[in-house]
């Protein structure tokens, strides 16, 4: 069963219980987002769902007022370490995020909720299992883990909510949520959100929800509305130069960039900061600690610009992002929509600008293709003649793989570099090529220095050999320890 678009109405309408409808009033809350008036009517009825809609529309009040209402229209007596709803998300910002929400929407019901994740101790999140929390919030790993030391059970699960489903099974969660769903009561209600359906998602679907009713906001393109998306072609040398003229000439809002790495986040939020630009990091490798404190100092603008990996385009909501930069374009044409989604939250506009190098024209691609659309390419920024793409209009339209080359080719060629091949490997093919071939084999003199490759050029032939004969692995020990011999010599 699809459901569809509903027509606009208020929480009132809805059948909220009156303490839902106060939170909701003292946060100007009135009228529902499509995916909560689609959603809401359906789970106070107790069906499954299984809904979709656009990044930054409220799919988290979509589910968190129904689980609220129910659990206060049925009262239970608390139960230590035996929740009576789980919600499972698969990064700790967003855990954090959707535990937010449940104490505002909840302040007025008698119901406790607990958050657990990973990287930080779990004492407090044991002692909350222990005082009876009926909701659980959770990233899959420290859950396992509880559950392995029995300080949590599920018999009493009554509501079951998959949140961000795409990005679990991206993250490899599968196994971590069949083992879970494994120890759930069979006789329970089931929903699961996700900002995207592919056929992976209704595949893992199945074996959760049944007969669920599927909510899902048609869009003409799977970006929130509002965002204003365009694209500059630069070369990579040129890529930090170029966000710091983004930033000078947005002199208003929050900023957040997009790094593909944990190490790209920290040295460009180092050098940004060091050049005069307050900026925080935020990845993988810190803690949980650490990563709050940064989204802290963003939040309350003690800090303008926020470096982020992937870790980051789940869940962060965080008022007055202005300008999305995507420093790196990534893989995944999934994630530029979940990424870009940070901006042009709850109905407001933002920007979205994206720094694509000669390599990553490939991706840009498959991202125009999800959208259903081109993204404009911006021109008048001062590094415009230093990207290939400003000299090969017709990169989007053709294939940007490289024209074939025999072996033999490759290794006796002899032509001059030609600057029209788009690629730069194809450019350094053409180098390597120019320069004298040695003819000298294995086991001989190393060759002369007027023959080695230049400075930065890559290596022909895989890693460097050695200039010296074949010997015994104790001959180059003594070498390095200056003559003297040790227990690796015998």
């Amino acid at each position: 069963m699809t459901d569809s678009q509903p027509t606009q109405t208020t929480f009132a309408q809805l059948g909220l219980a009156a303490p839902l409808l106060r939170a909701l009033a003292e946060k100007n809350y009135t009228q529902p987002s499509p995916i909560q008036a689609g959603a809401i009517p359906h789970l106070l009825a107790g069906r499954d769902i299984m809904g979709s809609a656009q990044t930054g529309t409220g799919k988290t009040a979509a589910f968190a007022l129904p689980i609220l209402h129910l659990l206060s229209a049925r009262p239970a007596a608390k139960t230590p370490s035996m929740p009576r709803a789980l919600i499972l998300t698969p990064t700790r910002e967003l855990a954090v995020q959707i535990g937010v929400n449940f104490s505002a929407y909840g302040r007025y019901l008698p119901l406790r909720h607990v958050v657990i994740y990973g990287g930080v101790g779990q004492g407090n999140q044991v002692r909350g299992l222990a005082q009876g929390a009926e909701i659980v919030i959770a990233t899959p790993g420290r859950l396992l883990d509880l559950a392995q030391q029995g300080e949590v059970r599920f018999d009493r699960v009554e509501i079951f909510v998959l949140d961000e489903a795409d990005r679990m099974l991206d993250m490899g969660f599968a196994p971590a949520i069949k083992r879970i769903t494994g120890w759930l009561p069979p006789q329970r209600q089931s929903l699961l959100f996700s900002a995207t359906l592919p056929s992976s998602i209704l595949s893992l679907a199945s074996r959760i929800v049944r007969d669920p009713v599927r909510v899902e906001m048609k869009s003409e393109t799977p970006a929130a509305e509002g965002i204003a998306q365009e694209v500059c072609h630069v070369a990579q040398g040129d890529k930090y130069a170029l966000l710091r003229h983004v930033l000078d000439e947005s002199e208003k809002g929050l900023v957040l960039v997009f790094s593909r790495t944990k190490h790209g986040a920290k040295k460009l939020a180092k050098n940004l900061s060091k050049d005069g630009y307050p900026s925080e990091d935020i990845h993988g490798n810190k803690s949980q600690s650490a990563r709050q404190r940064s989204l802290e100092n963003f939040r309350s603008g003690k800090v303008r610009v926020l470096v982020a990996t992937d870790v980051a385009a789940r869940g962060l909501d965080v008022k007055g992002i202005a300008l999305v930069v995507n420093y790196n374009i990534p893989h995944e044409p999934e994630a530029y929509v979940h990424r870009i989604g940070r901006t042009a939250r709850a109905g407001t506009l933002g920007r979205a600008l994206s720094f694509c190098e000669p390599a990553e024209r490939g991706q840009l691609r498959d991202i125009q293709r999800l959208l259903r659309t081109t993204i404009p390419v911006r021109d008048d920024h001062p590094f415009t003649k230093s990207s290939p793409a400003s000299r090969d209009t017709s990169v989007m339209e053709h294939s940007s793989s490289p024209p074939r080359q025999h072996d033999h080719h490759r290794a006796h060629s002899h032509s001059v570099p030609n600057r029209n091949h788009r690629h730069d490997e194809h450019r350094h093919f053409e180098q390597r090529s120019s320069m004298p071939v040695s003819s000298s084999s294995a086991g001989s003199a190393p060759r002369r220095e007027d023959d080695r490759a230049p400075q930065g050029a890559p290596r022909e032939g895989g890693p460097r050999r050695s200039p010296f004969p074949p010997a015994k692995h104790g001959w180059f020990v003594r070498q390095r320890r200056g003559g003297q011999r040790s227990n690796w010599d015998r």
